[in-house]
């Protein structure tokens, strides 16, 4: 299992793992058994009425084409309405999430489960060799679309500190260089200075700033609290880019 290191906006460290190539495999063993099921009984039910004996018209054939509808599905939908999961992923304890750790869109799950004829029916398993030699265990629809399948405990983790927070703008660009040489502990105390409230804040503020440019050698005209934010946003620009 491949481990991905991301940072949340928080500045946390979070390691993703990976699901194992087996993990997955169950869990679509799982989602098939599921899917042979569903076709048993509602086939079993239709010959008991006689309801193919009566396909004659569109009407029918419509209802059919929602009834299996779901079965054609299956993956995409269970992804986009259940948060990344199929029940065989649920039951895996597995998750389908973005590879920076967000929340996949629409369009990235629908381009992974079209792919999904690529990785395994007309290859034969190609899928099975990407997800075995990528470093993310991707197969080729997570590559095409940027995601990965992870443990559910460390999307978790990741959800409460990135998925709800954006910091910078998609267009953000860095003002002082000299935040990428910070270190995570060192932005976690120019974090603490900002949320300090009382008639000492700015004392605290001004004094932590001075700091902070004599240590990096940065002379500027912003405010000390605009400088400490900056630089925060600097080092998150950073900390994305090493990733």
């Amino acid at each position: 299992m491949a481990n991905t290191t991301i940072i949340t906006g928080q500045y946390v460290r979070i390691n993703q793992t990976s699901a194992s190539v087996g993990e997955r495999i169950i869990a679509r063993l799982i989602d098939m058994v599921i899917i042979i099921i569903y076709l048993f009984a509602t086939i079993s039910f239709f010959t008991s009425i006689h309801f193919f004996n009566k396909i004659n018209g569109s009407f029918e054939i419509f209802f059919l084409l929602l009834v299996y509808l779901p079965v054609f599905c299956y993956s995409l939908l269970f992804e986009v309405f259940n948060h990344g999961q199929s029940i065989g992923k649920m039951v895996m304890n597995i998750r389908v999430v973005m590879a920076d750790g967000t929340t996949p869109t629409f369009g990235a799950y629908l381009l992974r489960w079209l792919l999904y004829l690529i990785d395994f029916t007309i290859t034969g398993g190609l899928g099975v060799i990407f997800i075995l030699l990528t470093r993310n265990s991707q197969r080729i629809g997570d590559l095409a679309a940027g995601t990965m399948v992870i443990k559910q405990n460390d999307y978790r983790k990741i959800q409460v500190s990135l998925d709800e927070y954006s910091h910078l703008e998609a267009n953000y660009h860095p003002v002082f260089p000299q935040a990428g040489d910070l270190s995570l502990e060192q932005i976690n105390v120019i974090e603490k200075a900002l949320g300090v409230n009382g008639k000492d804040r700015y004392n605290y503020i001004g004094q932590l700033s001075g700091k902070i440019k004599e240590l990096l050698g940065v002379n500027t005209q912003m405010s000390d609290e605009k400088f400490l934010e900056t630089l925060i946003k600097d080092y998150q620009y950073y900390a994305y880019a090493d990733i």
